[in-house]
């Protein structure tokens, strides 16, 4: 469910849209660049679900910036010291005592500038993907790039943004989320911002940081890199330096079981379930779908008898749990010879089905009787309902089109519809274009990949 939001009003008369959800100690996760907080909510592979993973345990307070998104759009100054003034008025209007920030690229300058001026008030800085200096960024031919887009062509400066977020064939979600950044803000409040958010440096201030911190990145980005990260951990007294997989801007893509860990770690707060079962419930989310199948497994009855083929059989749901509960995936049923599962991030899913295959295979060197399990992937939004028996299942189209995808493969194999190829785009996994298929349910035919897995491929 969507959160309630409400309004604060800055020093200087500026309406500051925000909400809160959960309960404990305050979160305040900071706007990033363009990025609104409504349209976390509209996306289908987003619907707010590093904010609710976060609620879990603490109180998270998310508010966008003036000249964006639900804040008073009709403003002149969106300067750096207008957005102190943003901060300060939705902490005053909470009457927050103590908060943790959550601080994405471009809000550094103001969290650590908040940090500074009140050190009894902060007793906690994340900071997320960023750089001490915007001179850092500038510097690199990327954003030199991005700076002439802005410049020249909004359209396909948001494009080209949404592209990096989501890879260079992130299709639909990439052209979805470049929508919503031209209806959150317009051209000319981006341009001013932009231009704001490249005038920046804390270099001094770091060393003045009191509170605990912990600096975290993605090993993958380019711009900012890593080194930032460290740079900025090594200049504030006891900061902590937490890296975690990927290269993607937004928290909630990739490793978002990692990106939790760390937070909670951090704040002294149980670690996250991973990849908590509820989250296959909720209705409308965008889900990646991921069926096993033991291939000839009725054949492997016959042949070993009931007993040992049942052996072998809770050797494959060992195999199949392990992998995963190691990479975040929702058990959604087992199947009798396989399981359906459901997974937030795809690029975890596909992560876990080659670690299923990796497992097998291994398993299969010394077995006397090998296990060959097919797997098939699919991303959509599927329905929400409880079985018969009260338990949470997924139903619809894009079940419907992942299993009939595992059936189509051979033991061992890895197959996925195209969607799933595009979404984990420029994530270094390797495809094997199978053709278009026909697909028993669907009148079109299906276009579908082979996910190369073997050390030798």
């Amino acid at each position: 469910m969507e959160p309630q939001i409400q309004y604060a009003r800055s020093e200087d008369g500026v309406s500051i849209a925000y909400y809160t959800m959960g309960k404990g100690v305050p979160l305040v996760v900071m706007p990033a660049p363009f990025n609104d907080m409504e349209s976390e909510w509209r996306l289908p592979d987003n619907r707010g679900v590093f904010v609710q993973r976060l609620a879990d345990q603490l109180k998270v307070v998310r508010y966008d910036s003036r000249g964006i998104g639900s804040s008073q759009r009709d403003v002149e100054d969106v300067s750096l010291l207008s957005h102190k003034l943003d901060l300060e008025a939705v902490v005053d209007q909470l009457g927050l005592e103590k908060l943790v920030l959550f601080v994405p690229m471009g809000g550094i300058a103001t969290a650590i500038d908040y940090a500074v001026r009140f050190p009894r008030k902060v007793s906690g800085l994340i900071l997320w993907c960023t750089t001490a200096s915007s001179s850092e960024l500038l510097e690199t031919p990327m954003i030199r790039g991005m700076t002439a887009l802005l410049e020249h062509d909004w359209d396909l400066f948001t494009e080209t943004m949404a592209q990096l977020v989501y890879g260079f064939s992130g299709g639909e979600p990439a052209r979805r989320f470049a929508e919503t950044i031209r209806e959150s803000v317009s051209y000319d409040t981006a341009k001013a911002a932009f231009g704001a958010l490249s005038e920046y440096d804390v270099s001094e201030l770091l060393p003045r940081v009191a509170c605990p911190t912990l600096v975290m990145h993605r090993r993958g980005m380019v711009a900012p890199s890593p080194e930032s990260a460290k740079s900025i951990a090594a200049s504030i007294p006891g900061a902590r330096l937490g890296l975690v997989d990927g290269s993607s801007i937004l928290p909630n893509m990739e490793d978002l079981d990692g990106v939790l860990g760390a937070i909670f770690e951090f704040l002294e707060l149980q670690p996250p379930e991973v990849t908590k079962s509820t989250a296959t419930t909720e209705p409308g989310a965008f889900r990646t779908i991921l069926f096993t199948d033991i291939e000839g497994s009725t054949a492997l009855t016959d042949r070993l008898g009931d007993a040992a083929a049942r052996e072998l059989l809770r050797e494959h749901e060992r195999i199949t749990r392990e992998a995963l509960k190691a990479h975040g995936g929702s058990e959604v049923k087992t199947l009798g010879d396989g399981f359906m599962a459901s997974f937030g991030s795809t690029t975890k899913a596909l992560e876990c089905a080659i670690a299923t295959q990796l497992a097998f295979a291994e398993h299969n060197e010394s077995a006397e009787e090998p296990i060959l399990v097919r797997i098939g992937l699919n991303a959509g939004e599927p329905i929400a309902e409880d079985d018969p028996d009260g338990r949470g299942d997924l139903f619809g189209t894009a079940v419907n089109m992942a299993a009939r995808i595992a059936a189509k493969a051979e033991g061992g194999e890895i197959l996925v519809a195209d969607v799933v190829r595009q979404l984990v785009a420029g994530k270094r996994f390797s495809f094997s274009d199978r053709g278009e298929t026909d697909l028993r349910g669907f009148e079109d035919p299906v276009r579908m990949y082979e996910v190369r897995w073997s050390e030798d491929e």
